[in-house]
């Protein structure tokens, strides 16, 4: 069965207590499948008393030989034809209309393998929506382009991959710091924190080691796996505050996991000196324009991308950009 449809039997399913003619009607015979259907899906966001009078006004246009395809033109804005044929004066306005105490999304796939996205968040969710999502859907440098729409769809894709993890907060400490040195800890983006502070969070809070090295913790996976480790990320993310892109603030719990030389192309294998964390679209952009990436090191041995112009702006210029200065991001 087709997800479409799936999803009309369900909403006739939780609404036909809803709409008892409905349901009469569908049950013996004198109504057919698609303006039940139709019926269900236009009372199923209206209060009791305005599904009574909706499902009486949507019957009669049936009844009328209204086509399903026009009564459900009519269900989208059934609240205002109550309105009409009440004679109710100064209805309330699209967003008023829309104020549910509950929030909703729906979805639809496209005939592309795409999906429509369509709903209304209360002030609660939408609160948590701008919280989540706002930081990630700022421009990730002067060279990307996209409109606000797109940046706030790769930020949603972002968040439900798992680079988002709001509940976890990283502390990065030497072993001595923790028996008692005096040497500070910090936060996963720098922040330094006491020693003293560090050694009261580690007193309620899991301790992990993190080795560096060719130790316990399996660091070095070569070619047989494509994806990083759970350790992997860890140390990724302690080592790397945010995307290595050079200007790019997206933090690193919020990045993926980038192949320095690239997976795919046999260069680099899944060891933990050959990645490091890039932001979802300049993951895309490095993997699509391989030349306008410049990689190096900086005084850490941690890896730091810059990005370039084309090659043929590159030639036309002579040069590359000066010592030290980037020419994006």
């Amino acid at each position: 069965m087709r997800e479409s449809r799936a999803k009309e039997r369900l909403t006739l399913a939780r609404q036909r207590h809803r709409v008892p003619e409905v349901a009469r009607r569908l049950a013996a015979g004198e109504l057919s499948y698609g303006y039940a259907v139709t019926v269900a899906d236009a009372v199923a966001r209206l209060d009791d008393a305005e599904c009574g009078r909706a499902e009486a006004l949507l019957l009669e246009m049936a009844d009328q030989g209204f086509s399903a395809g026009k009564v459900a033109a009519f269900g989208s804005r059934i609240r205002d034809v109550i309105a009409e044929r009440d004679g109710i004066e100064d209805a309330p306005d699209e967003d008023s209309r829309r104020g549910y105490a509950k929030s909703w999304i729906t979805t639809t796939r496209s005939l592309d393998g795409g999906r429509y996205v369509k709903g209304w968040l209360n002030p609660e969710d939408a609160a948590i929506w701008d919280g989540t999502l706002a930081p990630l859907a700022k421009p990730a440098g002067p060279a990307d382009h996209r409109d606000v729409a797109e940046r706030t769809a790769a930020a949603l894709s972002s968040v439900l991959s798992g680079g988002h993890k709001a509940t976890k907060v990283t502390v990065i400490c030497d072993l001595e710091t923790l028996t008692g040195g005096d040497a500070p800890a910090r936060l996963s983006d720098g922040t330094p924190i006491p020693a003293a502070q560090a050694r009261r969070i580690a007193l309620a809070a899991g301790v992990s080691p993190l080795l560096l090295g060719r130790g316990n913790t399996p660091l070095y996976l070569g070619y047989r796996e494509r994806f990083a480790s759970a350790a992997q990320r860890q140390v990724l993310e302690a080592l790397y505050p945010a995307c290595a892109v050079r200007g790019c603030e997206t933090p690193g719990t919020l990045c993926e996991v980038d192949h320095v030389g690239g997976w795919a192309l046999g260069n680099s294998p899944t060891d933990i000196d050959q990645l490091t964390l890039t932001c979802g679209w300049h993951n895309r952009f490095k993997h699509a324009s391989p030349d306008q990436i410049e990689v190096t090191k900086d005084r850490d041995g941690l890896y730091v991308y810059r990005l370039l112009p084309p090659s043929d702006a590159r030639s036309a210029s002579g040069s590359g950009p000066p010592d030290g200065v980037g020419w994006a991001a």
